[in-house]
């Protein structure tokens, strides 16, 4: 990799020159022209997946075929194939909820928060994030309906017209509130998504090589023409969607953490949650966003396209967040001793020193230790060690939901109650076939749509030409 002074802007200026007196450096690398964008963007669409695409999809089925044979296991034999018991009765189910829907967070963020603050390295990223966020709302949503036990009359927590009397949702349900809280966000992402997708399956359909490819296409992209009046309705209908969805940034993941927070169960009953949910939510969003975007830079040549600056900029967001998140931990710790109150004192300490405290120094280590060393710039701009971080992170943010519930569960109020969790092969077997859904579709969503927003980054490739 060139050194910085030696790589040189659209205008002929040292990189490294640019930076120091306040040029704006370009955000796309090659001096692209608009249809070098448009050939090598939708180059992935078009031509035959490689080997190692095959090798990929091929492990990712088979942690699928895996999470899906314990699926069917538990809904034969029943609950008791997991390792639950009278005292821990939510465990690894709704761990993995929890980190799958704060997994899905980074999308929404990318795509309509910085849309609005007209953040422009967004959009080499915008659209395999929030592809990620809506394959990661459906891994979250199939744990609660497993968790049920009866997941075959899930049907009964959405409010549909009945004929059985005067039977309806219980509003006071948390599992209700993650059904209301779920559905509207994976509906708008979906329609933020699609609506962002017109311009370029417009240009898929222009391109398209057979009569069924040109008709499936016509029909999705809904007649765009590309003209000013297309253009400008367009426009004003993403920024509505991306205002409507900035809300559901923070509602989502509070409604999420009100699930533990207006219970009294020391280490739950705590107003901090909601704020440290939606923080920590954006913290493992953008740790997981980093690690795909490094994957599909290297393996589909997009070096050019998510450039280091990109990676960069994520990196930042991250050091922020997990900053805040180390200060929720300790907040915790405080709050826990100034309350006075024995209970919340002892959850905490069993936290740190207790027979989980494994668990409670692998998350502070991963989400708290590995983030700062994102405050060397050799670092935020080496692709293997941001790699090998964002792992640690999502590492981090997995544990932090299975410290949060079990801890607080398995040693309660009364001391002949006290028990302990382990997890079974099902439940773990579970989780492995949730990231091979994840993955599954990622693979499948880069080979049949362009993984680059290619109109947005038509519209920032003369950003810094001088």
């Amino acid at each position: 990799m060139a050194h910085d002074a030696d790589v040189l802007t659209a205008g002929g200026i040292p990189a490294a020159e640019a930076e120091r007196y306040g040029h704006n450096l370009p955000l796309i690398d090659g001096n692209k022209t608009y249809r070098q964008v448009t050939e090598e963007v939708f180059a992935p669409t078009e031509r035959r997946p490689p080997l190692r695409w095959w090798l990929a999809l091929a492990i990712t089925l088979s942690m699928l075929s895996l999470g899906a044979w314990a699926v069917v296991q538990t809904l034969t034999r029943g609950i008791g194939t997991w390792g639950l018991n009278r005292t821990v009765g939510w465990a690894f189910d709704i761990t993995n909820f929890v980190f799958w829907v704060g997994i899905g967070h980074a999308g929404t963020l990318i795509s309509a928060i910085l849309f609005l603050f007209r953040q422009r390295w967004r959009t080499s990223i915008n659209r395999a994030a929030e592809a990620m966020t809506l394959f990661a709302v459906m891994c979250a949503g199939t744990f609660p309906i497993i968790h049920m036990g009866r997941p075959w009359l899930a049907f009964w927590a959405t409010p549909y017209p009945n004929t059985r009397g005067s039977l309806w949702v219980n509003f006071k349900s948390p599992l209700l509130w993650d059904v209301v809280a779920i559905s509207t966000y994976f509906i708008i992402s979906l329609t933020f998504w699609y609506i962002g997708l017109i311009p370029d399956l417009a240009t898929q359909r222009d391109r398209a090589k057979t009569k069924l490819k040109r008709a499936i296409l016509s029909v999705f992209s809904l007649g765009w023409n590309g003209s000013n009046r297309t253009w400008s309705r367009y426009e004003m209908v993403y920024m509505l969607l991306a205002g409507l969805s900035t809300p559901l940034v923070v509602s989502v993941h509070t409604i999420v953490s009100m699930d533990f927070a207006t219970s009294v169960i020391p280490g739950w009953h705590a107003t901090i949650f909601p704020p440290y949910f939606v923080v920590g939510a954006v913290f493992s969003g953008f740790a997981m966003v980093l690690t795909l975007m490094i994957i599909a830079r290297s393996v589909m040549g997009l070096q050019e396209y998510i450039t280091t600056r990109h990676l960069e900029a994520m990196t930042k967001v991250v050091l922020a967040t997990g900053m805040i998140v180390g200060m929720a931990y300790a907040t915790e710790f405080f709050t826990a001793w100034y309350s006075g109150n024995p209970y919340e004192r002892y959850v905490f300490l069993n936290r740190a020193l207790g027979p989980y405290q494994w668990a409670y120094w692998t998350m502070v280590g991963c989400n708290v230790l590995s983030p700062q060393f994102f405050w060397f710039k050799r670092v935020r701009t080496t692709p293997w060690m941001i790699f090998v971080l964002t792992i640690f992170v999502n590492i981090g943010m997995w544990f932090e939901r299975f410290v949060i519930i079990v801890t607080s569960l398995h040693r309660d109020y009364l001391p002949s109650s006290w028990a302990m969790y382990r997890p079974t092969f099902i439940e773990v077997a579970i989780l492995i076939g949730s990231f091979g859904l994840f993955f599954t579709l990622f693979l499948v969503f880069t080979r049949v749509l362009p993984m680059i927003a290619a109109s947005e980054v038509k519209g920032v490739l003369k950003h810094g030409d001088h």
